[in-house]
């Protein structure tokens, strides 16, 4: 009973593959970076009052005081002394190939020799229905200097069957924020993932 139980909660949960993250570091400006004030800010073709920005910006915002900055308010003025990082959101819908399948199929075989030949039929029903669409989401982010010079830029990404928790915005954010920022400001260049 118990045994059961257990894999019904299983089922319950949405499986995500890992976050995948890469990230590049300006090497002679590296130690700018987790410290001192910080402002979020959207990137080309986001909406800043959308509540799917919003989201994403709190995420951010949490995982940078995390590693050491001061989160300005939004609308917060901008400095030498102030950096900024810029965010921006990407989400696709990945069908499975082969579009829709037939539900029945019918196949046939045969064979001879040996101590006679046979004949038969077969039907299959396929009562898994079609494939689920995945979402996969993409967070980019880059963070400047207050002289608007490029100090880091990373991008998360993360797919997950749509109609599952994980496909939707509240988790999915904090899920691609954490990847993002694991190891901060971590190897340039490297990709590494997170669980």
């Amino acid at each position: 009973m118990a045994a059961a139980a257990a894999l019904l909660a299983g089922a319950c949960v949405s499986p995500a593959g890992p976050v995948e993250a890469v990230r590049f570091v300006s090497p002679d400006r590296a130690s700018e970076l987790g410290r001192g004030s910080i402002r979020v800010t959207a990137g080309d073709g986001m909406d800043a009052g959308s509540l799917e920005y919003r989201s994403y910006a709190a995420a951010v915002e949490r995982e940078l005081e995390r590693v050491g900055y001061q989160v300005l308010p939004v609308g917060a003025g901008s400095g030498r002394d102030v950096q900024t990082a810029t965010i921006r959101i990407e989400r696709m819908v990945l069908s499975p190939a082969g579009g829709e399948r037939n539900p029945v199929s019918v196949g046939v075989g045969g064979g001879t020799g040996g101590f006679g030949s046979g004949l038969g039929v077969g039907i299959g029903i396929n009562l898994g229905g079609r494939p689920k669409d995945r979402i996969a989401t993409e967070l980019f982010a880059n963070i400047r200097s207050g002289d608007g010079v490029v100090l880091w830029e990373g991008r998360a990404s993360v797919e997950a069957k749509a109609g599952t928790p994980m496909a939707e915005t509240q988790l999915n954010a904090a899920k691609l924020a954490q990847g993002l920022f694991t190891g901060f400001p971590g190897e340039s260049g490297a990709t590494i993932k997170v669980p």
